[in-house]
């Protein structure tokens, strides 16, 4: 029989995000609308993102934050395209996008001193590897794995290369160690469910001094362009943008970091992603016919929650069958109003991905989950009778 009870918000996509418990377009109604991003009034806005986030996640001071354009992508890039080149490259990829920034450095830039240690969907490559005499280019949480690096001591304090991490899926919900990290990307989209096409980047004083010493060999768009006659152009730090900004964005985005700072903020919000973690590591122990891609629970994420299918009559089928079925479990749910946009990442296997970030409800996770047990029964008999 179908559950009775529905999770309150459905919204359960991997980016863009369930927007904060109590959201309204009210939230939005002071935005500086109609008004140049370089007025008072815009550069105000911009800086107080800004340093309200460097505020919630207890960024160092000597630490520099900036608004750029094209999410967590166009970040990762800029850091990329402006800092690489310099010394010898590694980069460790277990999904998609860790996959995706590999090949921009083998096949765009064109690095000639470059390692690639690539793991398969829920592994990690050996971290030992890494030689901190090169630079490294790694994401904290793989969004579309479901795998995290279980910390930061495989980082030492000393390293000569620099650290470069995109952790748009892991800031906000899980505590990064700073001083072990010298540039660190991420979008509003994600975890402080804030809307889309806007990315963030910070630089530690060793990645600003490779900034001002280093330039590279290829040419650099405008968009990514953060030094002039080599000095770095401070007002990036301080709200004056690159391109335009969306005003209606920052706004929400302030408003998800003050959500953030009256719960209790870092420690709240991520207290909060690893009870909905939690909420679904109980169900899968008592569930039987479904597991985590990522069986170690020390890399496990908590908030881009990758699942896959074990009963033995689903890993019997062919894998189009496979797929073909748990996008069925997916559509099912989202028919029903339960759960949408929880299809596992199209280059993932097949399976299923639910958001548990910190602006989810523990108690919406524990509702959805009855259905997804629903779902797979009314899938595997329909199959089993055909």
């Amino acid at each position: 029989m179908k559950p009775a009870l529905k999770p309150k918000n459905p919204c359960f996509s991997s980016g863009p995000c369930a927007k904060r418990p109590g959201w309204s377009l009210d939230a939005l109604k002071d935005a500086a609308l109609g008004r140049s991003h370089r007025a008072r009034i815009g550069k105000a806005r911009l800086a107080d993102v800004i340093e309200r986030t460097k505020s919630l996640l207890q960024m160092p001071k000597d630490y520099l934050l900036g608004i750029v354009p094209a999410s967590d992508t166009g970040a990762i890039e800029m850091a990329l395209w402006s800092l690489l080149g310099e010394r010898g490259v590694d980069v460790f990829a277990w999904e998609s996008f860790g996959a995706t920034w590999a090949s921009d450095c083998q096949k765009q830039l064109k690095l000639k001193d470059l390692r690639i240690f690539k793991a398969g969907y829920g592994e990690l490559p050996d971290l030992k590897q890494a030689d901190w005499k090169r630079d490294m280019v790694f994401t904290w949480n793989g969004t579309t794995s479901g795998v995290k690096v279980p910390g930061g001591d495989w980082i030492p304090a000393n390293r000569e290369g620099l650290a470069i991490c995109d952790a748009t899926s892991a800031v906000f919900a899980m505590e990064l160690p700073w001083d072990r990290l010298d540039v660190v990307t991420w979008s509003w989209q994600k975890v402080m469910g804030g809307e889309g096409a806007h990315g963030m980047i910070a630089l530690s004083p060793r990645a600003v001094k490779r900034l001002e010493s280093y330039s590279p060999s290829w040419p650099l768009p405008k968009i990514f362009q953060m030094t002039k006659g080599g000095k770095l152009i401070d007002g990036i730090f301080k709200g004056e943008t690159i391109n335009t900004p969306s005003m209606l964005c920052v706004e929400d985005a302030l408003d998800g970091l003050k959500w953030g700072e009256k719960i209790g903020g870092l420690k709240a919000l991520v207290t909060r992603s690893n009870a909905n973690l939690k909420a679904i590591e109980n169900w899968v122990k008592k569930a039987g016919w479904i597991g985590f891609l990522a069986e170690t629970p020390e890399i496990r994420s908590n908030t881009s929650v990758c699942l896959k299918i074990t009963d033995s009559w689903y890993t019997s089928l062919a894998p189009e069958e496979q797929e073909k079925g748990a996008k069925k479990i997916a559509s099912l749910l989202e028919a029903e109003g339960v759960a949408y946009d929880i299809g596992s990442y199209r280059d993932a296997p097949a399976g299923l991905r639910i958001w548990a970030g910190a602006t989810v409800e523990t108690s919406d996770i524990e509702a959805l989950l009855p259905w997804l047990d629903w779902a797979w029964s009314e899938v595997r008999n329909v199959a089993k009778a055909a």
